[in-house]
């Protein structure tokens, strides 16, 4: 029988540092031979700087990691790693006030971003390559110099735009509050998590100069970070211009990271929660997960893969085509350091009920124990989460670029070089796997939100 060259296949190319001979067979192919070539190396500061060239388009992407997230947070100090993301995009003594993003628009910049999450900050922007040097200016000035232009007035009005931000992300956004309501149960106080991201508006309105100055100088530091480069330039070149850049800047020794446990769900939590903003009712079931990578993490993605996300998926069939119970579902597994997250989020149709659409998801999961993924379900998930990572190789920087598949592994794992093995645990995932985490992860120790909308009833 002819063999379809795989995706995988079809993207692997000398940037890739990769062979064309992969297959659709989960088992067979060419994941092992997969790379992203890459040259590592640590200034006397202790930035880690990494360098992965492409000359086939003249362009650069620049990424930049702060080993800071909502882990390092302390109870009463919500918000903060998010909070300061904010506040890097403000004036320094040699940029104007609101000009970071302007400079790079005007030089050709693209996917120009900076994001928190639980465990990290990072910034990132593609450029035209003549112009690698202007951010490596940027993104250093900001490491080295924001200290001496973080003003009360400049605080207090992103402590404005974030609140401003919460009130449109949580407060005002459907199922916002259910969603914080959620995670505050899954991650109880003291845990870091449980502010979530964005913090608390009490949180946020607290913080004061002194704070923010602390936290600029014990996470923004060198010995914090890690620079990527991925694109069009000469090695040397581009090494010199981060000593130029970089390698005058001080700042305190690395911040050790915080080992904080995962909470347990010790037994199954049910809160009924009135959703202010929402017209429709939603349910969410969580489980908690292992950690970031650790093993069975790639089993648990594979398995939301086969219960939700395409239309011959079991749970999308039977509430969405068959039964007609949800407006949306979903079902996803989140990687975080302290304790991952297996969930399932449905939005009920108009007509239907919550306890239609929970006896349905109890119903799918209980027939996945009777009846295990098939051969063609785990293929067909393997294939989805291989075609999502090798696409995202396809591009330099943004959201799931090569400048960001090498901070991900080196900030999770401690190795930039992890593309293959990533991919291989996925192809490595059998039957018996799902089956023997479903049994494991998704037992009766769950936390199950139901939300009905103000002044609605059942």
């Amino acid at each position: 029988m002819k063999r379809t060259p795989s995706l995988l296949a079809l993207a692997c190319t000398a940037a890739l540092g990769c062979k064309t001979t992969g297959t659709m067979d989960p088992k067979a192919g060419d994941a092992a031979e997969v790379s992203i070539p890459h040259e590592m190396y640590e200034l006397d500061n202790g930035l880690e700087v990494i360098l992965h060239q492409d000359t086939r388009l003249p362009l650069v992407a620049v990424s930049t990691w702060y080993h800071v997230g909502a882990i390092d947070e302390v109870e009463g100090r919500s918000g903060f790693a998010h909070l300061f993301e904010h506040m890097m995009f403000q004036a320094s003594p040699h940029v104007g006030e609101d000009q970071f993003f302007r400079i790079l628009e005007q030089i050709g910049g693209t996917s120009l971003n900076g994001t928190t999450n639980f465990d990290r900050t990072n910034y990132f922007e593609t450029v035209p390559s003549h112009e690698l040097e202007t951010v490596l200016w940027l993104e250093s000035d900001r490491m080295g110099f924001l200290l001496a232009s973080l003003t009360k007035k400049a605080l207090d009005v992103q402590i404005g735009v974030v609140q401003n931000e919460r009130r449109q992300s949580v407060e005002n956004r459907e199922y916002g509050l259910m969603d914080e309501k959620l995670t505050q149960t899954l991650y109880p106080k003291p845990h870091p998590y449980y502010g979530s991201v964005i913090g608390s508006m009490e949180d946020i309105a607290a913080a004061t100069l002194d704070d923010v100055r602390e936290f600029f100088r014990t996470y923004y530091t060198p010995a914090n970070a890690t620079l990527v480069i991925a694109g069009d330039f000469e090695t040397a070149e581009a090494k010199a211009l981060v000593q130029k850049y970089f390698g005058t800047l001080t700042g305190k020794p690395k911040p050790p990271r915080r080992d904080v446990p995962a909470p347990k769900i010790e037994e199954a939590i049910r809160i009924d929660f009135e959703e202010p903003v929402a017209k429709l009712p939603k349910i969410s079931i969580a489980w908690r997960g292992p950690s970031s990578y650790e093993e069975d993490t790639a089993a648990l993605d594979l398995l939301s893969h086969v219960i939700s996300g395409t239309r011959s998926a079991r749970l999308d069939k039977r509430v969405s085509h068959d039964e007609q119970i949800a407006q949306s579902v979903t079902a996803y597994f989140q990687e975080h350091t302290s304790g991952g997250v297996f969930q399932i989020d449905l939005v009920v149709r108009p007509g239907r009920t919550l306890a239609e659409a929970e006896a349905a998801i109890r119903e799918v999961l209980a027939g996945l124990e009777k009846n295990p993924p098939t051969a063609a379900e785990l293929k067909r998930a393997q294939n989805s989460q291989e075609t999502s990572i090798v696409r995202g190789l396809e591009q330099l920087g943004g959201f799931g670029g090569r400048a960001e598949r090498l901070q991900v592994y080196n900030h999770y794992l401690g190795d930039p070089g992890r593309v293959a093995w990533d991919l291989e645990r996925y192809r490595s995932v059998t039957i018996d796997d799902l089956k023997r985490v479903q049994k494991k992860y998704l037992n009766d120790k769950s936390v199950t939100i139901l939300a009905t909308p103000k002044g609605a009833a059942e």
